[in-house]
């Protein structure tokens, strides 16, 4: 379950960054802790931009090989997409989940692997409405440009994660949501 506990929305000035655009409001909540299931590869965010990296593949395993048929226990029909294991930051490799949600004590069938995101504070970042692709890897390119201590309190690079619930359900006009864990 998310929390707000800030109503009023965190707006971020990025005066000083190379774009020189104001960012748009995140919020502060708090999540208790969840299990997610799914499929992992390992990469970074210079692979991914270069056309070698694991992602997009991952998500082709999730709909050619009916992953999500495959979790059982699911706590929802949401699919989660988890950063996790870091290197060091943005710039370092980090572990990529991609699977659900599942109820507590459920273990991974054969080929998935299971991870916990801990309970805490995240900053809530909530795409605009467009091509999945195109939404998505905007909402990353804001999040980097936020320094590391103003969304709300210092990143922290632990467990990091998309949720894709109903209004991503048209991959041509989907909004979704980054949570990006925070002290």
């Amino acid at each position: 379950m998310i929390r707000t506990l800030v109503v009023a929305e965190i707006a971020f000035v990025a005066g000083s960054f190379v774009s020189g655009q104001t960012h748009p409001a995140a919020k502060i909540v708090s999540a208790d802790a969840f299990d997610v299931i799914g499929i992992k590869c390992r990469t970074n965010n210079a692979n991914e931009a270069s056309g070698k990296g694991c992602i997009g593949q991952q998500w082709e395993r999730l709909v050619s090989e009916g992953v999500l048929r495959k979790i059982p226990s699911r706590a929802d029909n949401n699919i989660v997409a988890v950063y996790t294991d870091y290197a060091s930051d943005k710039d370092g490799d980090y572990t990529y989940i991609l699977g659900a949600k599942v109820k507590p004590g459920t273990t991974a069938p054969f080929g998935m692997v299971k991870t916990t995101v801990k309970a805490g504070r995240f900053a809530l970042f909530t795409s605009e409405k467009g091509p999945v692709q195109q939404v998505v890897a905007a909402n990353w390119k804001r999040i980097w440009e936020v320094p590391k201590s103003q969304p709300g309190g210092d990143r922290l690079y632990e467990s990091d994660f998309e949720l894709y619930d109903e209004r991503a359900a048209d991959p041509k006009n989907a909004e979704m949501d980054i949570f990006i864990r925070i002290r």
